[in-house]
Protein backbone atom coordinates (compact mmCIF):
# COMPACT_ATOMS: atom_id res chain seq x y z
CA UNK A 1 0.00 0.00 0.00
CA UNK A 2 1.28 3.44 -0.90
CA UNK A 3 2.00 5.98 1.80
CA UNK A 4 -0.67 8.72 1.84
CA UNK A 5 -0.55 12.00 3.69
CA UNK A 6 -3.49 14.38 4.03
CA UNK A 7 -2.33 17.83 2.97
CA UNK A 8 -3.37 21.22 4.37
CA UNK A 9 -1.65 24.10 2.61
CA UNK A 10 -1.46 27.46 4.39
CA UNK A 11 -2.19 30.20 1.90
CA UNK A 12 0.90 32.29 1.36
CA UNK A 13 3.26 29.64 2.71
CA UNK A 14 5.32 28.34 -0.19
CA UNK A 15 8.34 26.08 -0.13
CA UNK A 16 10.29 25.87 -3.32
CA UNK A 17 13.36 23.66 -3.54
CA UNK A 18 16.51 25.58 -4.34
CA UNK A 19 16.98 23.84 -7.65
CA UNK A 20 13.77 25.43 -8.96
CA UNK A 21 15.63 28.71 -9.09
CA UNK A 22 19.20 27.75 -9.98
CA UNK A 23 20.89 29.33 -12.94
CA UNK A 24 23.63 27.64 -14.91
CA UNK A 25 25.23 27.63 -18.31
CA UNK A 26 23.23 24.71 -19.77
CA UNK A 27 24.61 21.80 -21.74
CA UNK A 28 21.12 21.20 -23.10
CA UNK A 29 17.50 22.01 -22.40
CA UNK A 30 17.52 19.10 -19.96
CA UNK A 31 19.95 21.04 -17.78
CA UNK A 32 17.43 23.81 -17.18
CA UNK A 33 15.65 23.98 -13.80
CA UNK A 34 12.07 22.67 -13.56
CA UNK A 35 9.38 25.26 -14.18
CA UNK A 36 8.49 27.32 -11.13
CA UNK A 37 5.09 26.40 -9.61
CA UNK A 38 2.24 28.81 -10.35
CA UNK A 39 -1.27 29.22 -8.92
CA UNK A 40 -2.54 26.27 -10.96
CA UNK A 41 0.13 23.95 -9.56
CA UNK A 42 -1.34 24.08 -6.05
CA UNK A 43 -4.78 23.01 -7.28
CA UNK A 44 -3.28 20.17 -9.28
CA UNK A 45 -2.90 16.87 -7.45
CA UNK A 46 -4.74 13.90 -5.96
CA UNK A 47 -7.92 13.86 -3.89
CA UNK A 48 -9.77 10.98 -2.25
CA UNK A 49 -12.87 10.48 -0.11
CA UNK A 50 -16.42 9.13 0.10
CA UNK A 51 -19.19 10.34 -2.20
CA UNK A 52 -22.89 9.44 -2.34
CA UNK A 53 -23.68 8.43 -5.91
CA UNK A 54 -27.39 8.69 -6.82
CA UNK A 55 -28.94 5.23 -6.92
CA UNK A 56 -25.61 3.56 -6.09
CA UNK A 57 -24.97 4.40 -2.44
CA UNK A 58 -21.71 5.63 -0.94
CA UNK A 59 -18.41 4.90 -2.65
CA UNK A 60 -14.79 5.85 -2.25
CA UNK A 61 -13.69 8.07 -5.10
CA UNK A 62 -10.23 9.13 -6.24
CA UNK A 63 -9.67 12.27 -8.29
CA UNK A 64 -6.58 13.41 -10.17
CA UNK A 65 -6.53 17.08 -11.20
CA UNK A 66 -4.11 18.06 -13.96
CA UNK A 67 -3.02 21.62 -14.78
CA UNK A 68 -3.16 22.32 -18.52
CA UNK A 69 -1.92 25.91 -18.48
CA UNK A 70 -3.54 29.35 -18.32
CA UNK A 71 -6.09 28.33 -15.70
CA UNK A 72 -7.34 25.29 -17.63
CA UNK A 73 -7.54 21.84 -16.03
CA UNK A 74 -8.42 18.23 -16.76
CA UNK A 75 -9.50 15.72 -14.13
CA UNK A 76 -9.90 11.97 -13.97
CA UNK A 77 -12.23 10.35 -11.42
CA UNK A 78 -11.68 6.75 -10.28
CA UNK A 79 -14.28 4.52 -8.63
CA UNK A 80 -12.88 2.81 -5.52
CA UNK A 81 -9.98 5.20 -4.93
CA UNK A 82 -6.81 6.38 -6.57
CA UNK A 83 -4.76 4.13 -8.89
CA UNK A 84 -2.83 1.73 -6.71
CA UNK A 85 -5.01 2.63 -3.71
CA UNK A 86 -8.41 1.09 -4.36
CA UNK A 87 -9.37 1.92 -7.94
CA UNK A 88 -11.43 -0.93 -9.45
CA UNK A 89 -9.22 -0.81 -12.60
CA UNK A 90 -12.26 -0.27 -14.83
CA UNK A 91 -14.48 2.66 -13.88
CA UNK A 92 -13.18 6.15 -14.52
CA UNK A 93 -14.62 9.40 -15.80
CA UNK A 94 -12.95 12.49 -17.21
CA UNK A 95 -13.85 16.14 -16.62
CA UNK A 96 -12.58 19.47 -17.88
CA UNK A 97 -12.52 22.60 -15.77
CA UNK A 98 -11.00 26.00 -15.18
CA UNK A 99 -9.70 28.16 -12.37
CA UNK A 100 -12.42 30.54 -11.15
CA UNK A 101 -10.33 32.38 -8.55
CA UNK A 102 -6.77 32.39 -7.23
CA UNK A 103 -7.38 29.26 -5.15
CA UNK A 104 -10.36 27.53 -6.74
CA UNK A 105 -11.22 25.57 -9.90
CA UNK A 106 -14.55 24.13 -11.05
CA UNK A 107 -15.39 21.08 -13.14
CA UNK A 108 -18.75 20.20 -14.69
CA UNK A 109 -20.58 17.52 -16.60
CA UNK A 110 -24.29 16.92 -17.12
CA UNK A 111 -24.72 15.24 -13.73
CA UNK A 112 -22.19 16.74 -11.34
CA UNK A 113 -20.01 19.69 -10.49
CA UNK A 114 -16.75 19.56 -8.58
CA UNK A 115 -15.13 22.52 -6.84
CA UNK A 116 -11.43 22.07 -6.08
CA UNK A 117 -9.39 24.17 -3.67
CA UNK A 118 -5.94 23.63 -2.22
CA UNK A 119 -7.20 21.27 0.48
CA UNK A 120 -10.22 19.39 -0.86
CA UNK A 121 -12.60 18.72 -3.73
CA UNK A 122 -16.32 19.22 -3.06
CA UNK A 123 -18.62 17.08 -5.20
CA UNK A 124 -22.20 18.25 -5.86
CA UNK A 125 -25.03 17.07 -8.07
CA UNK A 126 -26.30 19.19 -10.96
CA UNK A 127 -28.71 20.99 -8.61
CA UNK A 128 -25.87 21.96 -6.28
CA UNK A 129 -26.55 19.48 -3.45
CA UNK A 130 -23.35 18.27 -1.82
CA UNK A 131 -22.55 14.58 -2.38
CA UNK A 132 -19.22 14.37 -0.58
CA UNK A 133 -15.76 15.80 0.00
CA UNK A 134 -12.42 14.47 -1.16
CA UNK A 135 -9.32 15.40 0.83
CA UNK A 136 -6.13 16.29 -0.96
CA UNK A 137 -3.50 13.55 -0.77
CA UNK A 138 0.27 13.51 -1.03
CA UNK A 139 1.45 10.01 -1.90
CA UNK A 140 5.00 8.77 -1.52
CA UNK A 141 6.45 5.64 -3.06
CA UNK A 142 7.17 2.97 -0.42
CA UNK A 143 10.60 2.47 -2.01
CA UNK A 144 11.52 6.17 -1.97
CA UNK A 145 14.96 6.49 -0.40
CA UNK A 146 15.60 2.73 -0.59
CA UNK A 147 19.10 1.92 0.65
CA UNK A 148 21.37 -0.12 -1.64
CA UNK A 149 22.12 -3.67 -0.46
CA UNK A 150 25.68 -4.68 0.30
CA UNK A 151 26.24 -6.19 -3.16
CA UNK A 152 24.92 -3.18 -5.07
CA UNK A 153 26.88 -0.82 -7.28
CA UNK A 154 25.90 2.73 -6.38
CA UNK A 155 25.60 4.65 -9.63
CA UNK A 156 24.55 8.00 -8.19
CA UNK A 157 24.05 9.21 -4.63
CA UNK A 158 24.32 12.96 -5.13
CA UNK A 159 28.04 13.52 -4.57
CA UNK A 160 29.28 13.19 -8.13
CA UNK A 161 28.44 11.61 -11.48
CA UNK A 162 31.65 9.63 -11.97
CA UNK A 163 29.67 6.45 -12.74
CA UNK A 164 28.15 8.21 -15.76
CA UNK A 165 29.87 9.42 -18.91
CA UNK A 166 29.54 13.21 -19.16
CA UNK A 167 27.08 13.29 -16.27
CA UNK A 168 25.86 16.71 -15.15
CA UNK A 169 24.82 17.37 -11.54
CA UNK A 170 22.61 20.28 -10.42
CA UNK A 171 23.56 22.51 -7.47
CA UNK A 172 21.01 20.54 -5.43
CA UNK A 173 22.94 17.33 -6.23
CA UNK A 174 20.53 15.77 -8.71
CA UNK A 175 21.64 14.03 -11.90
CA UNK A 176 20.46 15.61 -15.14
CA UNK A 177 19.05 13.40 -17.92
CA UNK A 178 21.37 12.75 -20.83
CA UNK A 179 24.21 10.38 -19.94
CA UNK A 180 25.16 6.70 -20.01
CA UNK A 181 26.54 4.54 -17.25
CA UNK A 182 30.28 4.17 -17.61
CA UNK A 183 29.95 0.40 -17.18
CA UNK A 184 27.87 -2.10 -19.20
CA UNK A 185 25.25 -4.23 -17.47
CA UNK A 186 23.62 -7.56 -18.30
CA UNK A 187 20.89 -8.96 -16.05
CA UNK A 188 20.17 -6.81 -13.02
CA UNK A 189 17.88 -5.37 -10.38
CA UNK A 190 17.90 -1.57 -10.36
CA UNK A 191 16.46 1.22 -8.23
CA UNK A 192 16.26 4.83 -9.34
CA UNK A 193 14.30 7.93 -8.39
CA UNK A 194 13.21 10.55 -10.88
CA UNK A 195 11.31 13.81 -10.97
CA UNK A 196 9.49 15.26 -13.97
CA UNK A 197 9.24 19.05 -14.41
CA UNK A 198 6.06 21.11 -14.20
CA UNK A 199 5.19 21.94 -17.83
CA UNK A 200 1.43 22.67 -17.78
CA UNK A 201 1.20 24.04 -21.31
CA UNK A 202 3.15 21.17 -22.88
CA UNK A 203 1.33 18.20 -24.36
CA UNK A 204 1.93 14.55 -25.09
CA UNK A 205 5.61 13.61 -25.60
CA UNK A 206 6.76 17.17 -24.90
CA UNK A 207 5.76 17.02 -21.24
CA UNK A 208 8.58 15.84 -18.96
CA UNK A 209 10.01 13.30 -21.40
CA UNK A 210 12.99 11.08 -20.60
CA UNK A 211 13.53 7.35 -20.31
CA UNK A 212 15.60 4.54 -18.86
CA UNK A 213 17.23 2.91 -21.89
CA UNK A 214 18.32 -0.52 -20.67
CA UNK A 215 21.52 -1.50 -22.50
CA UNK A 216 20.71 1.38 -24.84
CA UNK A 217 18.19 -1.04 -26.39
CA UNK A 218 14.97 -1.16 -24.39
CA UNK A 219 13.27 1.98 -23.10
CA UNK A 220 11.13 2.24 -19.98
CA UNK A 221 9.44 5.56 -20.67
CA UNK A 222 9.54 8.52 -18.30
CA UNK A 223 6.90 11.18 -18.98
CA UNK A 224 4.55 13.46 -17.08
CA UNK A 225 1.52 11.23 -17.68
CA UNK A 226 -0.23 12.20 -14.44
CA UNK A 227 -4.00 11.84 -14.83
CA UNK A 228 -3.80 10.07 -18.19
CA UNK A 229 -4.93 6.56 -19.14
CA UNK A 230 -1.55 4.85 -19.33
CA UNK A 231 -0.92 4.20 -23.02
CA UNK A 232 1.93 2.38 -24.76
CA UNK A 233 3.96 5.60 -25.11
CA UNK A 234 3.25 7.09 -21.67
CA UNK A 235 5.07 6.89 -18.35
CA UNK A 236 5.93 3.34 -17.34
CA UNK A 237 5.43 1.89 -20.80
CA UNK A 238 7.91 -0.29 -22.60
CA UNK A 239 7.97 2.46 -25.16
CA UNK A 240 5.60 1.80 -28.07
CA UNK A 241 5.64 -1.93 -27.26
CA UNK A 242 3.65 -2.49 -24.08
CA UNK A 243 1.47 -0.20 -21.96
CA UNK A 244 1.84 -0.36 -18.17
CA UNK A 245 -0.71 -2.47 -16.31
CA UNK A 246 -1.61 0.68 -14.39
CA UNK A 247 -0.71 4.35 -14.73
CA UNK A 248 1.07 5.04 -11.43
CA UNK A 249 2.41 8.45 -12.41
CA UNK A 250 2.46 11.01 -9.59
CA UNK A 251 2.16 14.78 -10.21
CA UNK A 252 5.16 16.63 -11.67
CA UNK A 253 7.82 17.86 -9.23
CA UNK A 254 7.07 14.79 -7.07
CA UNK A 255 9.90 12.28 -6.62
CA UNK A 256 8.95 8.91 -8.09
CA UNK A 257 10.59 5.49 -8.17
CA UNK A 258 11.31 2.76 -10.67
CA UNK A 259 12.40 -0.64 -9.38
CA UNK A 260 13.39 -2.70 -12.39
CA UNK A 261 14.25 -6.39 -12.65
CA UNK A 262 15.71 -7.17 -16.08
CA UNK A 263 16.64 -10.47 -17.70
CA UNK A 264 18.07 -10.04 -21.17
CA UNK A 265 17.32 -12.22 -24.20
CA UNK A 266 19.32 -15.35 -24.92
CA UNK A 267 21.27 -16.04 -28.10
CA UNK A 268 22.74 -19.21 -29.58
CA UNK A 269 26.35 -19.66 -30.65
CA UNK A 270 25.51 -18.22 -34.07
CA UNK A 271 24.19 -15.04 -32.52
CA UNK A 272 20.53 -15.80 -33.22
CA UNK A 273 18.03 -14.88 -30.55
CA UNK A 274 16.41 -17.98 -29.07
CA UNK A 275 14.52 -16.40 -26.17
CA UNK A 276 13.14 -12.93 -25.55
CA UNK A 277 14.14 -10.88 -22.56
CA UNK A 278 11.78 -10.28 -19.65
CA UNK A 279 11.24 -7.35 -17.33
CA UNK A 280 9.40 -6.56 -14.12
CA UNK A 281 8.88 -2.88 -13.29
CA UNK A 282 7.48 -1.39 -10.11
CA UNK A 283 6.45 2.24 -10.48
CA UNK A 284 6.05 3.95 -7.13
CA UNK A 285 5.95 0.53 -5.51
CA UNK A 286 3.21 -0.95 -7.72
CA UNK A 287 3.90 -3.64 -10.34
CA UNK A 288 3.21 -2.21 -13.80
CA UNK A 289 5.01 -4.97 -15.77
CA UNK A 290 5.16 -8.48 -14.36
CA UNK A 291 7.75 -10.66 -16.08
CA UNK A 292 6.68 -9.00 -19.31
CA UNK A 293 8.25 -10.33 -22.48
CA UNK A 294 10.36 -7.84 -24.45
CA UNK A 295 9.80 -8.79 -28.07
CA UNK A 296 12.18 -6.33 -29.73
CA UNK A 297 14.38 -3.31 -29.14
CA UNK A 298 12.86 0.14 -28.82
CA UNK A 299 12.73 1.86 -32.22
CA UNK A 300 15.81 4.06 -31.87
CA UNK A 301 17.63 1.64 -29.59
CA UNK A 302 20.82 -0.21 -30.34
CA UNK A 303 20.47 -3.59 -32.09
CA UNK A 304 19.80 -6.58 -29.86
CA UNK A 305 22.76 -8.77 -29.06
CA UNK A 306 24.29 -10.97 -26.36
CA UNK A 307 26.81 -8.41 -25.12
CA UNK A 308 25.91 -6.20 -22.13
CA UNK A 309 25.82 -2.45 -22.78
CA UNK A 310 25.54 0.70 -20.65
CA UNK A 311 22.24 2.07 -19.38
CA UNK A 312 21.19 5.41 -20.82
CA UNK A 313 19.15 8.09 -19.07
CA UNK A 314 17.59 9.71 -22.10
CA UNK A 315 17.78 13.45 -22.76
CA UNK A 316 14.59 14.41 -24.60
CA UNK A 317 15.04 18.14 -24.05
CA UNK A 318 13.07 18.35 -20.78
CA UNK A 319 14.59 18.98 -17.31
CA UNK A 320 14.02 15.53 -15.78
CA UNK A 321 16.24 14.88 -12.75
CA UNK A 322 17.41 11.70 -11.00
CA UNK A 323 18.76 10.67 -7.61
CA UNK A 324 19.48 7.51 -5.54
CA UNK A 325 20.40 5.17 -8.38
CA UNK A 326 21.85 1.76 -7.63
CA UNK A 327 22.05 -1.60 -9.35
CA UNK A 328 22.68 -5.25 -8.44
CA UNK A 329 24.08 -7.39 -11.25
CA UNK A 330 22.72 -10.93 -11.47
CA UNK A 331 24.17 -14.10 -12.96
CA UNK A 332 22.69 -15.15 -16.28
CA UNK A 333 19.83 -17.64 -15.90
CA UNK A 334 19.96 -20.67 -18.14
Amino acid sequence: MLKITHLLICVGALFVSADLAWSADPKSAAAQPPTRPDADYFLQGEYSGTVSLPGRGSHTIGLQVVARGNGQFAAMEYLGGLPGNGWDLQTRHSFSGERTSADRAKFFDENRQITVNRNEAIVRDAAGHELGRLLKQIRRSPTLGAAPPADATVLFCGRDARMFDSGLVTPDHFLVAGSNTSEPFGDFTMHLEFRTPYMPEARDQGRGNSGVYIQGRYEVQILDSFGLRGEFNECGSLYRQRAPLLNMCFPPLTWQTYDIDFQGPQFDSAGQKIRNGRITVRHNGVVIHDQAEITAKTGAGKPEGPEPLPIKLQDHGNPVHFRNIWIVSKPRKS
